[in-house]
């Protein structure tokens, strides 16, 4: 059982696992990989390199891919430095 009930509590969270801007950076940079069917390999060396920690995607697979993508967004919309 997950110890988050819902997205809007696991975002906090996933926000916090993503506090060095490099690894945002990474992050960013795989999202829109993912757009052209690269992957996520920039966003895991940002994890294990940048953050060293474990991808939220091994605990969370389905909050941590929409993490992603809100993330992504809020760093187009300016919300987080990039």
């Amino acid at each position: 059982m997950s110890r988050f009930a819902s997205f809007r509590e696991f975002y906090p969270f996933y926000l916090q696992e993503h506090s060095n801007r490099v690894s945002r950076r990474l992050h960013f940079i795989g999202s829109w990989g993912v757009l052209a069917f690269c992957g996520y390999g920039f966003a895991w060396v940002g994890h294990f390199f940048f953050e060293k920690n474990r991808p939220a995607t091994f605990r969370h697979p389905l909050y941590s891919f929409a993490g992603d993508w809100v993330m992504f967004k809020d760093i187009l919309l300016g919300r987080i430095k990039l």
